[in-house]
């Protein structure tokens, strides 16, 4: 798989993630509300020909008596982590591009 794609997956799934985890806080506080998340990862390794990026909803973990499952302090850490992810991905694909430009140049 071409690596600029790969990065394009990268950047589409960590934006996807953010607004999840945006969503889910914003519904702290909404009844029988059930957190969003996204799972890249796991489809990158299972497929690494074709993956796809889907936001699931997480059903099986229940933290209220109203059925909203949603933790303000997990999603702190997750947007954290993707916040940090999405920049690394930005810089790496400015680096590459940067690589090509200084190739294409002759430099």
């Amino acid at each position: 798989m071409e690596i600029y794609n790969l990065m394009k997956m990268g950047l589409d799934a960590t934006h996807l993630r953010s607004n999840a985890i945006a969503e889910n806080i914003a519904n702290i506080n909404t009844p029988g509300y059930k957190r969003k998340y996204v799972s890249f990862e796991d489809t990158l390794k299972n497929k690494l020909e074709i993956p796809s990026i889907k936001l699931k909803v997480d059903k099986e973990s229940v933290v209220r008596e109203d059925g909203n499952n949603v933790d303000i302090e997990h999603e702190k850490v997750n947007q954290a982590a993707t916040t940090l992810e999405y920049n690394a991905l930005v810089s790496l694909t400015n680096i590459k591009i940067a690589m090509t430009k200084s190739i294409i140049s002759g430099r």
